[in-house]
């Protein structure tokens, strides 16, 4: 069937982000404090089958691509067989993840049985100590080693560094070289304000520019890849590296005229984009009684009035950009 998601300005949303929790074991200085957040109640999360019937909307509705966010998606009990029965949705190509890269080991064989190949890992240092310092845990030598564990079993992996002064510059031109012979993706991401603090917390001032000025700096040859429309990332590769690197401009926006994502968070929160304000709660929605058909409207009326790009987003959300990272789902 045609996608119905168009918005006013002709976008078309075939990508759902869904994030299965709101909880993590780890605790980055930009995703939320130290002491964690107020994490939701068990009840209050979507469960695992309002979560397959909402996909099945999506899916009905033109949604192609489903990525599982989280928090951290894995440490949420029954994943796995709600992993399964996702993957047989119709109409659903292509099922990735997004983890921090301590808990998805020992899943990799059933992944790959339901043909979910493709993982995006939180990865912001090559250093022990670096690490420990941005997520405030000691685990670098768990998830570094998983990341060579994926490979080797076929996965296509990308890591996922958010780059900032006084933490991990020094990490930049270490993930490059780890692409010279591991097919790896590496993509450089702009800190954004989503940490869960009162909001008051001084960004990074590497923007994709500098990102990309510091490694032009170190490499006489760069070729730029072919980048699909929807792509958040422009993407590089170093002449004869096995891997490719990209940066993403998360804070400075560029993307937002071909983005083709909808996000839908554990509690049931929509939305249309990462920076503005849930146009609607499909728990409550879908709780109240409300038919498939209800639900379907719900969706497309808020894609119907899905903002131009992520700063008029979040003026509509009145500043309230510090909302965690686990909250949102990425």
């Amino acid at each position: 069937m045609n996608n119905k998601l168009v918005d006013k300005y002709g976008r078309q949303l075939n990508y759902l982000r869904l994030s299965v929790t709101d909880r993590c074991n780890f605790r980055c200085y930009y995703c939320m404090p130290e002491e964690g957040i107020n994490f939701a109640r068990r009840q209050d999360l979507l469960s695992f089958d309002e979560m397959l019937l909402l996909s099945d909307v999506f899916c009905r509705l033109g949604v192609s691509k489903i990525r599982i966010t989280g928090g951290e998606p894995f440490v949420r009990n029954g994943i796995m067989p709600f992993l399964k029965k996702l993957s047989s949705t119709h109409g659903l190509n292509e099922i990735t993840v997004t983890s921090n890269g301590t808990l998805s080991d020992k899943y990799q064989a059933q992944l790959k049985q339901m043909g979910i190949s493709k993982i995006n890992i939180s990865l912001d240092s090559l250093s022990r100590d670096r690490f420990m310092q941005i997520t405030r845990r000691d685990d670098f030598e768990n998830v570094y080693a998983g990341i060579f564990k994926l490979l080797d079993n076929g996965f296509r992996v990308k890591l996922n560094c958010v780059v900032a002064e006084h933490k991990n510059i020094q990490d930049i031109i270490p993930f490059i070289e780890l692409t010279r012979n591991h097919a790896l993706s590496v993509r450089f991401l702009e800190e954004m304000p989503f940490n869960g603090s009162d909001g008051s917390q001084v960004l990074s001032d590497w923007n994709y520019r500098r990102i990309q000025e510091y490694i032009t700096a170190h490499y006489a040859e760069i070729t730029p890849l072919i980048n699909e429309d929807s792509s958040t990332s422009v993407n590089y590769k170093i002449p004869g590296y096995a891997g490719s690197f990209g940066i993403i401009p998360s804070f400075s926006r560029t993307f937002c005229g071909t983005c083709n994502r909808i996000r839908l968070s554990a509690t049931g929160e929509l939305r249309t984009c990462l920076y503005g304000p849930p146009a609607a709660n499909l728990r409550d929605i879908l709780r109240s009684g409300a038919t498939i058909e209800e639900v379907e409207k719900c969706i497309i009326g808020a894609v119907s009035t899905r903002e131009a790009n992520g700063f008029d987003a979040e003026a509509a959300s009145n500043g309230a950009t510090h909302t965690s990272m686990s909250v949102l789902g990425g």
